[in-house]
């Protein structure tokens, strides 16, 4: 299970408004590399695969794959704006250490 603040829900509402994107949802996921071994995948895709896990937040669909579930279960993800930088947050209790970018991770 993952969890989506209302803050991230917003931002990606205006994300798939300003790119004209009407059907399907966001992809989340993980891939290898990043300063930290693995790294959060974060696009827009037309339509979920036969085996996503997919979760649906106030009309927001989220797909993840298989593989990238097991990193991911448990995640929140978050958007902060402060004084010097904006941007999603992942807020993941299976990351063991991070990187300053906060886009890497180690598992």
């Amino acid at each position: 299970m993952i969890q989506v603040t209302a803050k991230a829900l917003e931002k990606i509402r205006e994300a798939f408004r300003k790119h004209g994107v009407t059907e399907g949802g966001l992809r989340l996921g993980v891939q290898g590399g990043g300063c930290s071994g693995l790294s959060y995948l974060f696009r827009v895709e037309a339509r979920e695969r036969p085996k996503d896990h997919v979760f649906e937040f106030d009309g927001v669909r989220i797909f993840i794959d298989p593989k990238s579930m097991i990193y991911l279960d448990g995640m929140t993800l978050d958007y902060q704006e402060s004084l010097l930088r904006s941007g999603f947050v992942f807020e993941n209790p299976n990351a063991k250490k991070t990187c300053g970018c906060g886009t890497s991770f180690t598992a």
